[in-house]
């Protein structure tokens, strides 16, 4: 074992039993709690993490009752008819001397469902659906139900349970005052207002006895208004350990804050802080967590004495054997998750299985499985995700591969992409691919155009030839004014100071975002410039941590318009949990958003344009197009003239807003089966 990762491979003792190492794989719904088959597939997926040499592993979150559920079908634990589906994930996870506890889950007001309830029926900003409020009878009943689930889970094989309490579900919604306004036993001062949490240890710790694990995740920083103060949360701290709690977790935000917590814009453990904070206050283990995603991050904040454990969720979707790689120092073989939310999260709020973009098996482990082949000579053509990705697997499965591109570099789309402010993660993709291409015997020939006569040499090609900008029919769309999203990105080509940016999907958010930064205030490499940024108070002295914090947004070095044809509002398209984030960040730098513009024409005096049948010029320096993409497939058709055997995938085979979980995917599949 690798000296450089002593702390995290450092065995930590509860007294009546241990855990092997100091990784925890975090709690995520993939909905495969709910889907036919799910709790087999959920054993594989867990195993496969288990096997990969990760210390405890926590489930997704599991209902104790009906007005807790996520969602109508949201997975619960009440009766012992559904112990056995349970026991075959303990059983999968405990063959690799692994932990595993689940998380009991009651989301409170955020449930989309109905039947959902709250201390004061307060309705959420973020659920359709007004809470029924709670009576001391159903209070008492939730209790129950909480320790009943914790001793079903303990006879399903569970090693202990996690009680969430954070994030702004059930539990967080009784602590503080912006969602508790009872005056009961339950509400008023921080002293009943902490009573419900408390109840609910005390009768889990009676249900189950000593020897099991309770480990309580709390909101350390809700970023809210009318949070909880930090006085409030170190003494709810201290009275969980008084009830033998084993472990905190530090739960950061809750799912209604206007601040990113997890997404790429956010720095690497950008968060540690907090829980550092906290273990001067207690003595008890205490997770870290948030953005942290390798293991050399992971063992310096161990080091550095700011936790006790590492709790890494999505990483453990990008990569099943991260802990083992790290042990072995195989560090560049390391898949890092890049915090797109893509596949998962952006999944999970839509009630679709979750995986991960740069990481399509998770979650399917057992449906996209290799098959016997017959060895091959295969040319892929286009070294970008698609391509990549085809290669990788293609080699695994015995082909002979040799890769074709023109650039110098493999990545295709990516190399625009690592240049964007907050999606620098992608350049861990790329390296993580390169490793992968030399490991698996990949040939490359960069710099290199493949030209159709070439195919005779091969049994099949694969065109992964990406896409090229879509040609707008504008007048004066020549002028030396336009550009496209390829020319700045990639080309580096100069910019002026005032920007017309056509096309508002993701191209054009990358790029205004790109627009609006200059190399001193890219504020996801930077902790403290992220916080001031957003307007996070890291003294934690306000309520929540952002009351009467003003944010400090640096200047943007251009004046940008956004513009989109479409009406309706602007970035619409963008992902589910993190278009908020891209708009509020480009707002914040006071770009123009413009809908429903007609572009009339480009000339020396800017971009003409109709709005409301209003006519207006946008006096600008330069133009760029991010309108859409067209497939750049003429050799894939050339080759198909000549009969060749040949496949396209990513971008060639559809044009769509470029989509690398797609490309990926695709690239995958089609290595699986040829």
């Amino acid at each position: 074992m690798s000296e450089q990762f002593k702390n995290l491979f450092t065995p930590l003792d509860l007294g009546f039993t241990q855990l092997k190492n100091r990784f925890v794989m975090g709690s995520m719904h993939t909905g495969l709690e709910e889907v036919k088959g799910g709790f087999n597939r959920m054993a594989k997926y867990l195993e496969d993490r288990a096997s990969g040499g990760v210390g405890l592993i926590v489930t997704g979150g599991v209902s104790p009752n009906l007005a807790g559920r996520a969602s109508p079908f949201a997975c619960q634990l009440s009766f012992p008819w559904q112990v056995s589906k349970h026991k075959k994930v303990t059983d999968a996870v405990h063959k690799h001397d692994s932990k595993i506890l689940m998380q009991i889950l009651h989301t409170g007001r955020y449930g989309y469902q109905p039947l959902c309830v709250s201390p004061s029926g307060i309705k959420s900003p973020i659920s359709p659906f007004k809470p029924w409020k709670m009576s001391n009878l159903h209070i008492r009943k939730t209790i129950y139900d909480f320790a009943n689930s914790s001793r079903l889970a303990q006879k399903a094989g569970y090693d202990g349970v996690e009680v969430m309490g954070s994030e702004g579900y059930l539990i967080n919604q009784f602590l503080v005052t912006k969602t508790n306004k009872r005056t009961d036993h339950w509400g008023g001062n921080y002293e009943k207002r902490m009573n419900f949490p408390l109840e609910i240890i005390r009768a889990i710790r009676k249900k189950c006895g000593k020897e099991f694990i309770i480990m309580f995740r709390l909101s350390m920083l809700d970023l809210i208004e009318e949070g909880s103060s930090w006085e409030e949360i170190v003494q709810l701290a201290k009275e969980l350990k008084k009830e033998d709690v084993n472990i905190i977790n530090t739960g950061i935000g809750w799912h209604e804050a206007r601040i990113p917590t997890i997404a790429t814009k956010v720095p690497r453990a950008a968060f540690t802080w907090v829980t550092a904070k906290m273990k001067k206050e207690i003595d008890i283990p205490l997770v870290t967590t948030n953005r942290i995603n390798k293991p050399e991050v992971a063992e310096d904040i161990l080091a550095n004495g700011e936790a006790d454990l590492i709790s890494m969720a999505r990483p453990y979707l990008a990569d099943a054997e991260l802990v083992n790689k790290a042990k072995e120092n195989r560090l560049d073989e390391i898949n890092i998750c890049i915090a797109c939310n893509q596949a998962c999260l952006d999944h999970t709020f839509k009630g679709k299985v979750s995986s991960c973009l740069v990481n399509p098996f998770a979650c399917y482990e057992t449906e996209l499985v290799h098959t016997k082949t017959t060895q091959k000579k295969i040319a892929v053509v286009g070294a970008g995700p698609s391509g990549m990705a085809f290669s990788v697997e293609a080699a695994k499965k015995g082909h002979s591969i040799t890769l074709f591109d023109q650039d110098e570099d493999i990545g295709g789309q990516f190399n625009m992409a690592k240049v964007i402010p907050g999606k620098e993660e992608f350049n861990e993709t790329i390296r993580y691919y390169k490793r992968q291409l030399d490991l698996n015997g990949v040939i490359l020939k960069m710099k290199t155009e493949f030209k159709v006569e070439t195919a005779k040499e091969f049994d099949q090609v694969i065109i992964a030839t990406g896409v090229l900008p879509r040609k707008l029919k504008i007048e004066g769309i020549e002028h030396e004014k336009v550009l496209t999203y390829v020319d700045y990105l990639k080309h580096k080509q100069d910019i002026g100071t005032k920007i017309a940016v056509i096309g508002a999907g993701g191209i054009g958010f990358d790029v205004s975002e790109l627009l609006t930064h200059s190399k001193e205030s890219q504020s996801s490499l930077n902790k403290d410039d992220f916080f001031k940024e957003w307007g996070v108070d890291q003294t934690i002295s306000t309520r929540g941590g952002i009351a009467d914090i003003e944010a400090q947004v640096p200047k943007s070095p251009r004046m940008v318009y956004l513009c989109q044809r479409k009406t309706s509002k602007i970035g619409k398209g963008l992902g589910k949990t993190t278009g908020w984030i891209h708009r509020m960040g480009l707002k914040n730098k006071g770009v123009h958003m413009l809908t429903g513009v007609f572009y009339d024409k480009v000339d020396d005096q800017g971009l003409h344009i109709t709005i409301a049948e209003k006519k207006q010029i946008l006096d600008v320096d330069h133009v760029i197009i991010c309108a859409g993409q067209v497939s750049n497939n003429s050799l894939y058709e050339a080759l198909k003239f000549k009969g060749v055997q040949v496949h396209k995938i990513g971008g060639a085979h559809s044009s769509g807003e470029l989509d690398a979980k797609r490309a990926i995917k695709q690239g995958i599949t089609l290595a699986l089966k040829i």
